[in-house]
């Protein structure tokens, strides 16, 4: 299974999913993608099998992810404070891996219906999606 992971800013949602799965599948090989040298580093720190960083590695990946896993903001331009490019949030979204995307509002979406949980709960959600899929 080729499992990705992608993270802008500081990479902590990233570093904490990295952490998560890590535990639950320690042989589990994740790539983390940061849009920035920041989150890249943050989730090399956190255990991932390799990383890589910007716009391209996020294209590439996306062609032949099974898992993406990452912001709600991945799939909309310019949110992440500007880090989602056009071309990024299309590779994703076009992409045929099956996505678990963390509703974190820095994006300007609102999901009708969406309970308030706290980030550790989210990721414990992500993470029962996935062992589902495994």
């Amino acid at each position: 299974m080729k499992l990705v992971i992608i993270d802008g800013q500081g990479g902590s949602l990233g570093k904490a999913l990295v952490e998560a799965i890590r535990k639950g599948h320690p042989s589990l090989e994740i790539l983390a993608i940061g849009t920035n040298s920041m989150a890249s580093s943050a989730m090399l720190r956190s255990g991932a099998s390799a990383i890589a960083t910007g716009e391209n590695p996020v294209v590439v990946a996306s062609r032949d992810a099974d898992v993406i896993i990452g912001p709600l903001g991945l799939i909309a331009s310019d949110s992440l404070h500007g880090e989602i490019t056009p071309t990024m949030a299309s590779a994703i979204s076009q992409s045929r891996a099956h996505k678990i995307l963390i509703p974190i509002s820095k994006c300007n979406i609102s999901i009708v219906g969406r309970q308030e949980l706290s980030l550790g709960q989210m990721i414990e959600l992500a993470m029962q999606e996935l062992d589902g899929m495994l």
